[in-house]
């Protein structure tokens, strides 16, 4: 059976994870005084165990782990602490903030995440505080973003950010949260001074400044939008310039990992590192200094990349397996990982809840253990068939490692990837090899505009192939969803199928047979809950009118015609409840079935109710009968208007101001109406009973 003894670190960084997961989802289970003062006696019997008493020490140890892992994700909770400035002065007039990271650009403003440095209350006392907050910088008042370091003294509080409006759509709070950001604030120009230019710390300040500068480079050099786009993303990590046709092409041909700098471009720099200095390896001091010069370079791209997220991750990892392979005869790849994920841990908790890390480990795991498993099935007669069978075998075994992950996240499945990755991973190696190259060079013009050249021919290339992929019949299933449970259940299959495989006993066939049955119950739950009961949607979409009725996995949606047009706020707001109920594009009907009672008065009977929706400013019929009365655009003025209403429930839609709403919420106080607010209260969703 399986020995913990070779990989004992991967044991620690499994209860170490878990310590981190209970601080997550039960932070108030133990508080800080508690989990010390626990952590504290299981460290002293631990060693006790080990000194005086026969009996194992392992189970209390690896309890002990668990501790420090929930103790470090309270440490990392930054709301927690009482220097936090929602813990300081209540209200706060004015703060002082450090632009904590370089601007992201959005259709209407700038964003960026800033370091709050001291808060002055009405009292006109400043004290000092810690946090951070999101801050929207409007471009009407700022036609360029504030650079990295810059101090601002803004008027005003900081907003909580709010939860999610609509049913399932994404959190963006808790997103957030997990990057110790609970506020924001937009910002004209009216309520931001400018304090100070030199905030910041210098070595992130010259990294920022050296990625403007390759970015400038690669746009000189590079034709064409699309390609310089590209170029940007997969050399640097920076995917402002993506458009969502670009990006839809890659995801669907299976090539999306190739616009993150991550694993992949940080592994195919350091096999070239390795293939360059092969001399290095061949005595004990080389090997030495080959980790040495192999690190120095990996930590100087990630300086180039201005220290993105994803590409601190990949080179942390490559890092420690650098420095491992002098010790190869000590340790295996599995401690590697588990070390470089405890250490990016103990630094940062929250990290576990991050997609890149999430399917960074999972794909290198894959590979690591599969890519063998499947490259041994097979042995290829030609060195060419034998380059193919590799690539193949590793996107296989990363595909199936980060399957279930990646169907949670994405709700999708690209059909194509073992195709489509035949071009892209060595398409991507070239124009990472030749962009590197570019930069290098870039201080001879000729040279330049020459690799240039040959870059924007290889984008080109890689995208016509990319969207060709794209075009083929059924390149990708959409629409897949599975919950956080079903993700799990995924995951304990395939790794009871690996140890069925590996082991033949009889206990992983069953482990097998019952998470499958499960999930196959899960998904008949899942049908009779939330796809086969009618329900009526009334969204909230601030300034827009939306309305959805569903059942059996098809859908009446009644709304502005300048919301359906709106692709991006129908997905974030609208296209979430669609897939958790089972509608796809194809079964949504738009039209109006509908009858007219007044000019702007509409009346649809459907499951046995009668839902009545007032459009605009109208003469309301007389002693109306309704189940479901639904006022939009400021058509109700007063909440007297609707005394000859009887209406099980009377629903102000999100296209009402807030100010009319909070207006007739009062009013209806002391009438004992049935008002529900969508801009007070989230969208109202009701199951329909015939």
């Amino acid at each position: 059976m399986f020995q913990w003894v070779p990989v004992a670190f991967v044991r620690i960084t499994l209860f170490f994870i878990l310590g981190i997961l209970i601080g997550i989802y039960q932070p108030g289970i133990l508080n800080e005084f508690t989990a010390a003062a626990t952590l504290i006696v299981l460290v002293v019997l631990y060693f006790i165990l080990v000194r005086w008493s026969k009996l194992n020490p392992g189970p209390v140890g690896l309890l002990a782990v668990l501790v420090a892992g929930y103790i470090n994700l309270l440490i990392h909770t930054e709301a927690r602490h009482a220097e936090h400035f929602s813990n300081t002065v209540t209200p706060i007039e004015v703060y002082k903030a450090e632009l904590a990271e370089p601007a992201e650009e959005k259709a209407n403003s700038w964003k960026q995440v800033a370091h709050v440095k001291a808060v002055k209350s009405t009292s006109g006392e400043w004290i000092p505080a810690r946090g951070n907050v999101l801050l929207y910088f409007s471009k009407n008042d700022f036609a360029a973003p504030l650079g990295y370091g810059t101090v601002l003294l803004i008027n005003g509080a900081p907003q909580p950010l709010a939860p999610p409006a609509n049913p399932h759509e994404f959190d963006y709070k808790r997103f957030l949260s997990f990057r110790n950001i609970y506020h924001q604030q937009f910002v004209r120009t009216n309520t931001a001074l400018l304090y100070d230019t030199t905030g910041g710390n210098l070595f992130l300040k010259e990294a920022y400044a050296l990625r403007n500068k390759a970015l400038q480079i690669l746009n000189t050099y590079i034709d064409g939008a699309q390609q310089q786009a590209i170029a940007a993303a997969l050399l640097l990590g920076v995917k402002d310039g993506l458009d969502n046709d670009l990006t839809q092409a890659y995801a669907a041909s299976g090539a999306m990992h190739v616009l993150a700098v991550s694993g992949l471009h940080v592994g195919i720099i350091y096999a070239i590192i390795l293939f360059l200095l092969r001399p290095l390896s061949s005595s004990r001091q080389g090997k030495w200094a080959l980790a040495l010069v192999s690190i120095v370079l990996l930590w100087g791209y990630a300086t180039i990349t201005g220290f993105s997220p994803s590409v601190l991750r990949a080179v942390t990892m490559f890092s420690f397996i650098a420095l491992a392979r002098p010790l190869q005869y000590r340790t295996n790849i599995y401690n590697i990982l588990a070390v470089s994920a405890f250490v990016l841990l103990l630094f940062n908790p929250y990290l576990i809840m991050s997609v890149g890390f999430q399917l960074s480990y999972l794909a290198v795991i894959g590979i690591v253990y599969l890519q063998p498993v499947f490259y041994r099935a097979w042995n290829p007669s030609s060195t060419l068939l034998d380059k193919v069978w590799q690539i193949t075998c590793v996107s296989l075994a990363a595909q199936l490692a980060t399957f279930s992950v990646g169907l949670l996240y994405f709700h999708q499945f690209p059909v194509y990837f073992l195709f489509s990755n035949l071009f892209v991973i060595p398409g991507a190696t070239l124009i990472l090899i030749t962009g590197l190259a570019l930069l290098a060079i870039s201080w001879i013009p000729v040279a330049a505009n020459v690799l240039g050249a040959v870059l924007s021919v290889l984008i080109k290339a890689l995208n016509f192939l990319v969207f060709t992929t794209e075009r083929l019949p059924f390149s990708i299933i959409e629409n897949v969803y599975i919950t956080t449970f079903q993700c799990w259940l995924l995951i304990f299959i395939l790794v009871s199928s690996i140890l069925l495989l590996h082991y033949r006993k009889f206990q992983f066939f069953i482990a097998v047979a019952c998470s499958s049955l499960f999930f196959g119950v899960t998904q008949w739950h899942h049908y009779y809950s939330q796809i086969k009961p009618a329900k009526l949607v009334v969204y909230h979409v601030p300034g827009f009118s939306a309305m959805e009725l569903m059942q059996n996995g098809r859908s009446g949606f009644y709304g502005d015609p300048s919301l359906i047009n709106n692709s991006e706020r129908m997905r974030f707001h609208i296209s979430p409840n669609r897939l958790v109920s089972g509608i796809y594009h194809n079964e949504v009907n738009y039209s109006a079935n509908t009858i007219r009672l007044t000019p702007h008065t509409v009346a649809m009977w459907w499951q046995n109710n009668l839902i009545v929706h007032i459009q605009k400013n109208t003469t309301l019929p007389e002693s109306l009968h309704a189940d479901y009365l639904i006022i939009s655009n400021n058509a109700i003025k007063s909440a007297s208007q609707l005394h000859q209403i009887n209406a099980k429930t009377i629903i102000l839609d999100s296209s009402n101001s807030y100010t009319l709403c909070s207006q007739l919420l009062d009013e209806v106080k002391s009438r004992s109406l049935p008002l529900y607010s969508v801009m007070h209260s989230g969208a109202f969703v009701n199951q329909l009973i015939p």
